[in-house]
């Protein structure tokens, strides 16, 4: 399997044309457009940075680090009941119908974030190229996104956190990517479907999600349409050069979807300047 697209494994990483990562392309002869086929996206050629560089670092930042109990799955966590995060919660939030991962969002302030004294740290690091999550699969986006209220441009800190941190990597001379772990979103607040919480609140669906259970599960199309349409808009606003995806992604019926997202972001990278 080609480096290009990886998708037979638990995660596909792309990386966007040489126009898009400063290679230089002078003189190079006009390439036909991707289309959403395996055999036209095997044309595509990695970049020269792609190849060399060895060292980045890669962000996980959200809502969750608000309670800063376990890890970035708290947010799945605190809804099984059998977990520490489960008891925890409860012994010191209350009942999940009082205080849910919602409850969070208020809290998460980011006061603290200064981008440029980030990026100025992963630069003397050694970092070649910086890719923070975009979207965990807790449905809340840390960019301003316009396909959901529930993002950091509008709730919490009122802050585009992408989007700073991209212009301040790219001040610094490295190269920016993103992750979308959107697709794990399908399941991730499942377990808050089994007892009385916030999750069951219909006011509460567009964060929460479908909430189905993680196996067994197969995602529909309206919640496939909508995972295209959020990476493509990360793209568009945000012209990152690398696209990491979580491991989900491998489930069958995203690969049609990937194949137009994969098209889809070649191509926009040929557009770049």
């Amino acid at each position: 399997m080609s480096l290009i697209v990886p998708l037979v494994v638990a995660s596909l990483a792309v990386a966007a044309p040489a126009q898009a990562s400063g290679d230089s392309v002078a003189g190079a002869e006009p390439v036909a457009r991707f289309e959403p086929t395996w055999e036209s996206l095997e044309r595509y050629q990695v970049p020269q940075w792609y190849l060399d560089g060895k060292f980045g670092i890669f962000i996980h930042w959200g809502v969750y680090s608000v309670p800063a109990f376990g890890n970035e799955w708290y947010p799945r966590n605190m809804y099984l009941q059998d977990s520490k995060e489960f008891k925890h919660h409860l012994a010191k939030y209350g009942p999940h119908t009082k205080f849910g991962y919602k409850d969070f969002i208020p809290q998460f302030k980011a006061e603290k974030f200064d981008p440029n004294h980030w990026a100025e740290v992963f630069r003397k690091a050694g970092a070649k190229f910086i890719v923070p999550v975009a979207e965990h699969h807790d449905g809340f986006a840390m960019y301003d996104c316009s396909l959901s209220p529930w993002c950091a441009a509008k709730m919490g800190p009122k802050r585009d956190i992408v989007g700073e941190l991209a212009a301040a990597v790219r001040k610094q001379g490295m190269v920016f990517g993103l992750s979308s772990h959107r697709a794990e979103h399908w399941w991730f607040f499942d377990g808050g479907m089994k007892f009385d919480s916030d999750v069951k609140d219909p006011q509460y669906a567009s964060l929460y999600g479908p909430a189905q259970p993680e196996k067994a599960s197969h995602p529909d199309k309206a919640f496939l349409d909508d995972w295209l349409a959020r990476t493509r808009e990360l793209v568009d606003k945000y012209q990152p050069q690398l696209v990491w995806f979580d491991w989900w992604i491998q489930q069958p019926e995203f690969a049609p979807y990937l194949q137009e997202f994969a098209a889809y972001y070649y191509n926009k990278g040929a557009e770049w300047k």
